[in-house]
């Protein structure tokens, strides 16, 4: 059996340690966000709640708009992910949307007033939408990624481009999350699926769209024999 150096256990420990206490932080201010709201909250009010040094919270977040920042790449995290699960040809894209879809809405459904205030901070504070826009973007990105992958193998309509497709999928669960937190009647996963069974036939390719596909496919691989006789 190798045992590691005591330096690299020494270093293992204290980064452990200092995600610990970056998790506590982040948490603990999202707890916050929840209660008071996001401009009302102090750092002091943070790091008295989280049991550290007011300089301990800047050596993790700069400033309280990275805590947003850091709440906003968890979800970009999670399509990434769902990107991965889509390239490696397993499953359905279909299948790996749903679950995206409906998976994003359950992270959001612990806490109303949180999703309330995070969208207040957003209109309110020009660094903080600077950063979200810098997110949706990114996130447009990969979600037309997912979606040109369908459309290669013949999922997903093609009347529409990747990034219409991830532009109006993503504008859709925004609105669906935001009118939740508006009024949070029922399970916000409970209603994610919802509106995704009603979205997920539209989706797919139309009457006949498969078929020309299979056609077009064909008929390039039958030119592509023909030149190679000729040649």
């Amino acid at each position: 059996m190798v045992s590691l150096p005591i330096t690299e256990v020494n270093d293992s420990r204290r980064n452990r340690r200092r995600n610990e206490i970056k998790e506590r932080i982040f948490r603990t201010a999202l707890q916050l966000f929840a209660k008071k709201g996001y401009v009302s909250t102090r750092v002091e009010e943070i790091t008295a709640a989280a049991d550290v040094a007011k300089g301990t919270f800047f050596n993790y977040f700069p400033t309280k708009e990275h805590v947003l920042s850091h709440y906003g790449e968890e979800r970009l995290q999670e399509i990434e992910h769902s990107l991965e699960r889509a390239r490696s040809g397993k499953e359905r894209v279909l299948d790996v949307l749903k679950d995206l879809t409906t998976d994003l809405a359950g992270q959001s459904s612990e806490s109303p007033d949180l999703i309330r205030s995070v969208f207040a901070a957003n209109l309110s504070c020009a660094p903080v939408r600077a950063e979200l826009q810098k997110r949706i973007e990114r996130g447009r990105e990969l979600l037309g990624e997912i979606f040109a992958l369908g459309q290669q193998r013949c999922e997903i309509r093609r009347d529409l481009s990747p990034a219409e497709l991830g532009r109006l999928i993503r504008l859709i669960f925004m609105g669906v999350t935001i009118a939740w937190a508006i009024n949070p009647e029922s399970p916000l996963r409970g209603t994610a699926k919802s509106v995704w069974e009603l979205l997920c036939p539209s989706l797919r390719p139309h009457s006949g769209e498969h078929t020309r596909s299979e056609s077009q496919g064909k008929s390039r691989s039958t030119r592509h024999h023909q030149h190679k006789r000729e040649s």
